[in-house]
Formats: structure tokens, C-alpha cells, sequence
């Protein structure tokens, strides 16, 4: 179960660092299950993790508060308000699809914003 638990790691960090350069991908949650994994596999790697001059901060912040950074929230709305834009330009749904869609959307934009600010 270590191994495993140390090979998914890994491929989360692998995902987490490509979301880096795809705007859709988000980097943060892949990141998190990392810290999470490393932590029942290798106390090295989570150290590393939690160390990590980039990726270090966000994931401290939110295993000690569940805090978000004001800057990384607003990125984050940013890009699902971004998204739902290009939805209803390259989609033109009806009315109710569109509602649906932003009902789904608002989901994750409530959850975000209701978490304290790093």
C-alpha cells in the first residue's frame, strides 16, 4: 500500500505541474492529494512538498486553516467566469441549459469564497 500510495503521489505532482501550463487544469487540489499520499508514504517527499519554494505555502495554508489566498481565489472565480463565457458563446445554449450549467458552476465559486483568506 506504501508503494502505491508513493506512485500515485508522484502522478499527482505529475498532473499538478502540467496544470501548470494548461489553464483548465487546476495545480493546487492535485497537489494536496500529493502532500496527502506522501504523507502515508514517505515522510520525505511531504516534506519536500511542504518545503517546496512554489508549491510549499498553498498547501501549508491549507492544512493548517483551509485558507485560500485572495489572489488565488480571484483567479480561480476568474477562470470559471472565463469558462462559462466561452460556453455560452461557442454553445449558445437555451435558457435552461445555460441555468443548469451555472447553478453547477456557482458550486465550486461558493465553496472557494467561503474559505478564510490565507
Amino acid at each position: 500500500m506504501r508503494i502505491l500510495c508513493l506512485c500515485l503521489g508522484w502522478l499527482m505532482v505529475a498532473v499538478g505541474v502540467v496544470g501548470i501550463f494548461l489553464p483548465l487544469l487546476p495545480t493546487t487540489p492535485f497537489l494536496l492529494v500529493a502532500a496527502g499520499l506522501f504523507a502515508r508514504s514517505s515522510p520525505r517527499f511531504e516534506t519536500w512538498l511542504l518545503d517546496h519554494r512554489v508549491f510549499g505555502d498553498p498547501i501549508r495554508r491549507w492544512r493548517e486553516n483551509g485558507a485560500i489566498a485572495p489572489r488565488a481565489k480571484a483567479m480561480a472565480v476568474a477562470m470559471i467566469a472565463a469558462s462559462f463565457a466561452v460556453f455560452l458563446y461557442a454553445r449558445a445554449p437555451a435558457g435552461s441549459t445555460a441555468a443548469i450549467v451555472a447553478a453547477f458552476m456557482a458550486l465550486p465559486v461558493l465553496f472557494i469564497l467561503t474559505r478564510p483568506n490565507a
